[in-house]
């Protein structure tokens, strides 16, 4: 057995402590805090335990009890009762213990944290006549509610109190040398300092962010947090702001093209991974790219800075190669057709590119060959024959992408010829163990041609060097962070850039003129090429590092192309390149509970949506709602319409049209004078803190996150008019009138802040409040500015326009016969029933137990029948691992999906009459 666990991380301390006190042997390997060990993860799980089956178990109690079974002591009902204590009561508490101690230095509040679960603790104990907590001698629930503690318990800074029998418990725990010893090597002697750096890395406890397991993923309001508190100084100082209202500087003037840099301003290059050429996007697509690097775009322009987004498709290689035959079209004619195509669904999106461009241009030859050049004269290249794999039916090299196979590492059956997606190792395609063309089928055959290489392997130091700095100073996704660490683990190899192709950017070299770039070397310089078709002053954008800040946004798959490969490229041009200062990654968007599916006609595509007759910002806001920032996410139809109709139509529009009408029915369309009492300035600063929390995380690029933010002042909004029924005091008497008059006033300045804060997100609803109330064009610049300030915009006497619902409900037989439209026809994905025969990859052993022994089909001989029914079998679940591997599928899906195959396999052998075992490998010729 193998156990993964990092230094200062509390959970790890646990697990440690259980082997010392069990005695099981096992191999403990250390690893960085956001090590992803745990192939079918999207997110770092630690500690994890690697079982002899070759299953994880990664909950650290079940890691504790797991090992306890093992050497023999079984868990009573009593132990389980506590793991289960620990888990959910005392674990969020210690958590937020831990943070406010460690993270935020705010010692003197742990003892409140902690209180209630120690109170528990202790009444426990003291009933009890037994020195453990489950009788005369030591169970998996002492370690772990032992090691859970020691970090508080040891500390006396924290001053907890005194509970006696806590005390005399934690004291016998101390004095053994195996709790002892785990302690040590977890927090290194340092105390609650051992942890600081996993703390740090760690989200906001769920009393400063969201209460469940997976918030902010699903729903912003069923994460709002409890009331927050105000102080009387933070409301006059909310009221004194709102006090000064807008700023009479000059309003924002229109963008000037060409946008270049400027002296004295944060001057921002933001690029959209290029979308492919030969496809029509998908939801999970622009969400993961454009509309995220749109948001992005819209918001620092409202910030004051100088933003340049570029974008434009990637048009060569293979892929726009057999599109062009499947059409019976020149590839020429496809990048035409496409292109238009892409940029049509874009503009319907409300995409607001400064410029729109595409790789297939002289400009993207020319910068593409004189990298190249430069990086052959600085010895960054090299020359090798290898061998390839040809199909001789289809009388072309097969791309990496059009080959699968064996993987040679983990036997993965569906490895692709460039990466294994189970055990994410490199391959070349020709080490594939039974190759198969996926075009038609057949086996290709392995020739030997010469190509040039990047030589990674120079580069890596250089590589290191400003990795180290811009992952250490700019705002990089965990999943950016980790995918590129993994590049590096191993050490980087030779990559190849060149390919047996004919259409591509060509190579110059004189003995290499038949080939063209291999995409993943041409298609990144795409952002060089399509700035230079935007302007001949290209060059003040990306060769000046010093004054430019490049943001790069993807989906995860296309990261170690954007950290590892193009700024290997850009270092050994030594052109003094802008490389990717903040690398901005998603995890994959699903639809409903399957993958996205053109030939399927599963989901909705970008040329779809607008024929939906749902409108582009209702589009906008939902894909950002449910963005896929911190793990997959999924579109659900039944979701979008709860959210249109709850979030949209009654908290959002609700209060913006209630404050409208107001205004117009009570005071002739005229704000209202305001007097503030305690109660408005106490909103007042709620809605400023809101608005601050919504900078700070846009700040960084946490998109979804700070949309939480704009529902929740518009929830305060709704609560403020309902506690103050303004309908009911127009009608008293002059006192009465004069609060509905405020109540009226600052509602209507509030639905002005959320058209401002809106914009990124639904620029047309934020236009539409705006026009509404005539908003003044400087409400926009003021409120944004710093770290925020909510102001008043529309001041007493301002005439509002003419008021109207923003948002129509979305109706259950509407969204009915949506989802039934894009449900696409479903393909038998399951094969004839069948006994379970073991547990599906990926997922954890059963608790009781210290290993559960796979179940084996009996009864199955040699059966002609049963055969040919299991090799149609055979064949459909192998279509459909293909499937689900050509649409980049999560791995825990291939995976699972891969063991029905593996077993569908097993069976069909043993109805020949053959072994149901592998047969033994030989090994592989160097």
């Amino acid at each position: 057995m193998k156990l993964f666990v990092s230094e200062g991380n509390p959970h790890c301390l646990k697990v440690l402590a259980a082997v010392e006190v069990s005695g099981v042997q096992c191999d403990v390997q250390y690893v960085n805090h956001e090590e992803r060990v745990v192939p079918f993860l999207s997110r770092p799980a630690l500690p994890a335990l690697l079982l002899p089956s070759g299953l994880h178990l990664f909950s650290s109690n079940a890691i504790c009890r797991y090992l306890f079974e093992v050497s023999g002591e079984d868990s009573s009902e009593l132990c389980n009762q506590w793991l289960e204590w620990e888990a959910t009561d005392l674990q969020p508490a210690l958590l937020q213990a831990l943070h406010l101690a460690v993270v935020q230095g705010k010692v003197s509040e742990v003892s409140k944290v902690l209180q209630g679960p120690l109170n528990y603790l202790e009444q426990s104990l003291s009933k009890g006549n037994t020195p453990y907590l489950t009788g005369e001698a030591v169970s998996v629930a002492d370690v772990v509610l032992w090691a859970a503690l020691y970090p508080v318990l040891s500390d006396a800074s924290l001053a907890l109190g005194e509970r006696a029998s806590i005390k005399a418990w934690f004291d016998r725990g101390a004095v053994m040398h195996s709790c002892q010893s785990a302690a040590q090597k977890v927090l290194q002697g340092k105390g609650l300092q051992g942890m600081k750096s996993y703390m740090q890395r760690q989200p906001a406890p769920p009393s400063s962010q969201c209460r469940d397991s997976q918030p902010c993923n699903g729903n912003p309001a069923e994460s709002e947090e409890s009331e927050r508190a105000v102080s009387a100084e933070e409301m006059e100082t909310a009221a004194l702001i709102w006090s000064k209202g807008l700023n009479t500087c000059p309003m924002a003037t229109s963008r000037q093209h060409p946008i270049l840099p400027q002296e004295g301003k944060r001057n921002i290059l933001l690029t959209s991974a290029l979308p492919y050429v030969n496809n029509v996007p998908h939801l999970g697509n622009i969400i993961g790219c454009v509309l995220s690097t749109d948001v992005f775009s819209r918001y620092g322009r409202m910030r004051g800075w100088n933003m340049l987004f570029i974008c434009g498709t990637d048009e060569y290689g293979t892929a726009t190669e057999n599109k062009a035959r499947e059409e019976g079209l020149t590839p020429q004619q496809i990048c035409d057709k496409y292109h238009a195509i892409h940029s049509n669904i874009y503009k319907w999106f409300q995409i607001d590119f400064d410029f729109f461009g595409r790789t297939t241009t002289e400009k993207q030859t020319e910068i593409a060959q004189n990298i190249f050049w430069r990086i052959h004269k600085h010895g960054f290249l090299m020359e090798d024959t290898v061998e390839q794999l040809r199909c001789e039916k289809c009388q072309r090299f097969l791309a990496d992408r059009f080959v699968e196979g064996i993987c040679p590492h983990c036997s993965y059956p569906e490895a692709r010829g460039d990466q294994c997606d189970k055990c994410g190792k490199l391959i070349n395609a020709v080490e594939l163990r039974e190759p198969q063309c996926k075009v038609c089928k057949e086996t290709p055959s392995i020739r030997s041609s010469k190509h040039l290489f990047l030589d990674l392997p120079k580069l890596e130091g250089q590589l290191e060097q400003w990795l180290d700095k811009s992952t250490s100073t700019g705002d990089w996704t965990a999943n950016a962070k980790q995918i590129t660490r993994s590049w590096l683990r191993d050490g980087l190899k030779p990559r190849c850039i060149t390919r047996d192709l004919r259409w591509g950017t060509p190579v110059p070299h004189p003995d290499f003129k038949e080939k063209v770039f291999y995409v993943w070397f041409d298609a990144p310089i795409g952002y060089l090429s399509i700035t230079a078709n935007y302007t001949d002053q290209w060059e003040k954008w990306w060769k000046n590092p010093h004054q430019v800040e490049l943001y790069n946004f993807m989906a995860k798959d296309n990261v170690p192309f954007h950290s590892v490969v193009f700024p290997c490229s850009l270092l050994g041009a030594q052109d003094n390149y802008t490389l990717v200062n903040h690398l901005i990654a998603t995890e994959y968007l699903n639809y409903e509970d399957t993958k996205f599916s053109k030939s399927r006609g599963v989901g909705v595509f970008g040329d779809m949506a607008k024929d939906t007759g749902i409108p582009s910002d209702v589009w906008r806001f939902y894909l950002l709602y449910v963005r896929p920032e911190g793990q997959d996410s999924a579109f659900s139809w039944a979701d979008m319409a709860l959210k249109n109709n709850s979030e949209l139509l009654n908290n959002l529009g609700n209060f913006i049209n209630r404050a409208g009408m107001f205004v117009t029915k009570f005071f002739e369309g005229c704000v209202p004078a305001m007097e503030l009492q305690q109660e408005d300035k106490r909103l007042l600063a709620l809605v400023g803190w809101e608005l601050q929390q919504y900078i700070q995380l846009l700040d960084k690029v946490k998109i979804r996150d700070s949309l939480r933010h704009i529902l929740n002042i518009s929830r305060h909004g709704n609560q403020y008019i309902q506690l103050n029924e303004p309908w009911k005091k127009i009608k008293g008497g002059d006192t009465e009138r004069q609060r509905a008059g405020t109540v009226t006033g600052v509602s209507v300045n509030i639905a002005c802040l959320l058209s401002v804060m809106l914009l990124p997100y639904m620029p047309t609803v934020s236009q539409t409040i705006r026009d509404q109330f005539n908003a003044p064009q400087s409400c926009v610049d003021t409120m944004l500015q710093g770290t925020g300030t909510f102001v008043c915009s529309l001041s007493a006497g301002h005439r509002i326009g003419t008021v109207s619902p923003l948002f129509q409900k979305l109706e259950v037989d509407q969204i009915e016969a949506l989802k039934k439209k894009f449900g696409g026809q479903q393909p038998d994905d399951e094969p004839p029933k069948k006994k379970k025969t073991a547990q599906s990859a990926g997922s954890p052993p059963p608790a009781a137990g210290p290993a559960a022994a796979a179940e084996v089909v009996a009864g199955i001989g040699a059966d002609p029948e049963k055969a040919k029914q299991l090799t149609q079998a055979v064949a459909e679940q192998g279509e459909k691992v293909r499937e689900l591997k050509a649409q980049k599928a999560e791995k825990a899906a291939i995976t699972a999906e891969v063991a029905k195959l593996l077993d569908l396999k097993k069976q069909l052998a043993l109805a020949e009459g053959k072994s149901s075992d592998p047969a033994p490998q030989k090994g592989k010729k160097k």
